[in-house]
């Protein structure tokens, strides 16, 4: 249970600070799945699919925020049709 409580409030920060850098504003909904969902992808781009088996650091935290900009990036593409406004 504390496990999943983490996962939201890290996916929270990590989708919030990924919103700051491409200029997005989100409802922390959105933020919580968009930084679970970047960090899956972050884990599968930069760490050759080994996700979830490390702790949380810097590292992993970078991790994370990169694959959630990504993320965003992706879907104001689709959605726009441009990364940023």
């Amino acid at each position: 249970m504390i496990s999943l409580l983490i996962w939201l409030i890290i996916g929270g920060v990590v989708g919030w600070l990924a919103g700051l850098i491409m200029r997005d504003n989100n409802s922390v909904i959105v933020n919580i799945i968009v930084g679970i969902v970047g960090s899956f992808l972050g884990g599968l781009i930069l760490s050759r699919g080994d996700i979830n088996n490390a702790p949380l650091t810097i590292g992993t935290f970078a991790v994370s925020l990169l694959g959630a900009v990504i993320l965003l990036g992706i879907v104001n593409l689709v959605r726009r049709g441009s990364v940023r406004n």
